[in-house]
């Protein structure tokens, strides 16, 4: 799958997914300091899903109309480990 990992997304489950054989592009690596509203905007343009733990892209999408990606997945939890976005990622896959 492709995917666009925010900048809070841990780098950690970002090698994990790449491992899995995965596309993911990373606004840590890439584009650290970037918008909301630009992950969003190359989300959309590279038909990619918005890996986050960031609420605040809810409101972005549903209540401003912004960009809207392909998919966002939306973590709500504090991970125990740097890979463990990832792993549940992967199970849930």
């Amino acid at each position: 799958m492709n995917f666009l990992a925010n900048e809070n997304f841990p780098v950690a489950s970002i090698r994990h997914l790449r491992n899995a054989g995965h596309d993911v592009a990373s606004v840590i690596e890439e584009t650290p300091g970037e918008k909301d509203r630009d992950v969003l905007k190359r989300a959309y343009e590279e038909n990619r899903i918005v890996l986050t733990f960031d609420r605040d892209y809810g409101e972005l999408i549903y209540r401003h109309k912004s960009f809207i990606p392909s998919g966002l997945v939306y973590s709500r939890f504090n991970p125990h480990t740097p890979e463990e976005p990832a792993e549940i990622l992967l199970n849930i896959l």
